[in-house]
């Protein structure tokens, strides 16, 4: 395992959940990161209660979302979110720099039932589209990038927002499962992303998506890969779905298995962990933004404001009098 181009060391068989742990593979010109967790998506998805397919969906979103927001260089925010007309309908997960994650899922549970079988991400998303928001705060610029979601889940639209949006060869791989623990199952998630970076831009070039308005027989020719992201691409493909879950399979063991013929690089991991940005005061400032009109008809039957955080579940209860000292008259 290469650590610096005049160090190396033995590869590290110590795993570590609830990291994100980036690399470079320097003669194949491609760099990524691999994620691990462990304890932070189960919490994420315990708190919620998701039946099976729904955890699996949010458990490979919220991996999606730690592999491309712990890219960011600066203290930010990134967001995925989906809004489909399936099963899913919508899909939020936020990722604050340098280490936090939450997210949420709102499901149809009567099409849910309906449904037979086990179903996939696809299946579960249908049609609509997937945005990815990065946010750098105060008078930073907001950047988002907008996928299509047509019957594909999260790896192909992650593929296709880089080849579209990015114009970076990019390969993603997504994997959900149950471990067995002394205290009954855990929910674990792991993802793998690898890019093709050459210093010529002219090596990066990919084929052109189709043109939605070429004439009809027109097959665009396709272009062939560089021969070191096609290698890449191969050694990604060897990847098992267990190899990104496995609690006793190191992050550095799996890079070795794929590039230790041509020597990895590996980086100091970025921790991650599940925590919410609710409080008190975030609440407040936003019930604030309501007319006292709007606020009154907020008041339940034990005369408060209630309000429940969508992505932890936590309930907090505000007096009226708060906001408005004499209520609005009817």
């Amino acid at each position: 395992m290469t650590m610096t181009p005049a160090e190396t060391r033995p590869v590290s068989d110590s795993g570590r959940d609830d990291i994100a742990l980036p690399f470079t593979v320097t003669p194949l010109d491609v760099r990524g990161r691999v994620v691990r967790l462990g304890p932070s998506v189960d919490q994420i998805l315990r708190k919620h209660g998701y039946p099976e397919p729904v955890a699996r969906l949010v458990g490979e979103a919220t991996a999606l979302t730690a592999l491309l927001g712990t890219s960011l260089k600066f203290d930010g925010r990134f967001q995925l979110q989906t809004r489909t007309d399936g099963i899913v309908d919508m899909l939020v997960v936020d990722f604050d720099a340098p280490d936090r994650l939450r997210a949420f899922a709102r499901f149809d549970a009567d099409r849910l039932t309906e449904a037979d079988g086990r179903l996939s991400s696809a299946e579960l998303l249908g049609q609509g589209h997937l945005a990815l928001t990065i946010e750098q705060g105060g008078e930073q610029s907001r950047y988002q990038g907008i996928v299509p979601l047509e019957g594909q889940g999260l790896e192909v639209a992650a593929d296709q927002y880089f080849k579209q949006s990015e114009q970076i060869p990019t390969v993603v791989r997504l994997a959900v499962a149950q471990s067995v623990t002394g205290d009954g199952t855990a929910w674990r998630a792991g993802g793998f992303l690898v890019q093709f970076l050459p210093q010529s831009e002219d090596r990066r070039r990919q084929s052109d998506l189709p043109p939605g308005d070429a004439p009809g027989g027109i097959v665009p020719e396709p272009l062939a890969d560089d021969d070191a992201w096609a290698e890449a691409k191969a050694l990604s493909g060897t990847i098992e779905d267990h190899e990104l879950v496995d609690p006793l399979l190191s992050s550095e063991r799996l890079l070795y298995r794929l590039f230790h013929e041509r020597g990895v690089t590996v980086f100091d991991p970025h921790d991650l962990r599940d925590s919410c940005r609710c409080s008190r005061d975030r609440i407040a400032a936003m019930l604030k933004s309501f007319t006292p009109t709007e606020r009154h008809d907020m008041v339940g039957a034990s005369g408060l404001i209630g309000v429940t955080c969508e992505f932890c579940g936590t309930h907090r209860d505000f007096e009226p009098s708060e906001f408005d000292p004499s209520p609005p008259k009817t």
